[in-house]
């Protein structure tokens, strides 16, 4: 392949340097996403404390309308009106507000899977963005070089004849 130009080294110059450069980008991603991975197991673990809290008071809300209940039925039972009639009220009562605490805490550890999604999709975007910043700063000064090559070969031939 040589023809005593020094196409061979020119090639081969060319092909390291696309291989640095390949290297440098990649690790460059590598290392951006490495960090939104973290920021990503934090945002999970926030929501996972979240979600637990939410729970743990439902549960608690629910203890005491179930309590409550109880009583109620209790004391109308006590009084003696109308015994079946009072613990079927007392039934519906307890399951209505069971539902109720149940949607709220639903509904709070809801948002909190969004928003660890949003930040692991941001902090992904992100990185991408500043490795094709960086590999586009640089792509110019190859364009020169490219350039510069023919010219000389061409130098080089001219002088020969």
């Amino acid at each position: 392949m040589t023809n005593g130009n020094g196409v061979t080294a020119t090639l081969t110059n060319a092909a390291e340097t696309v291989v640095e450069k390949a290297q440098e980008v990649g690790s460059a991603v590598a290392e951006k996403a490495g960090a939104a991975v973290e920021g990503a197991k934090e945002v999970a673990r926030k929501a996972r404390k979240t979600a637990a809290r939410a729970v743990r008071t439902a549960k608690k809300t629910l203890a005491a309308a179930s309590a409550a209940a109880k009583k109620e039925a209790a004391a109308l039972q006590r009084k003696g009106a109308a015994g079946k009639t009072a613990k079927k009220v007392a039934k519906k009562a307890a399951k209505k507000a069971a539902k109720k605490t149940a949607r709220k805490a639903v509904k709070k550890a809801a948002p909190a899977k969004k928003t660890a999604k949003k930040a692991v999709k941001k902090a992904a975007r992100k990185a991408v963005r500043k490795a094709a910043k960086k590999t586009a700063r640089k792509a110019p000064a190859k364009k020169a070089a490219r350039k510069a090559a023919p010219r000389k070969a061409a130098k080089k031939a001219a002088r020969r004849r």
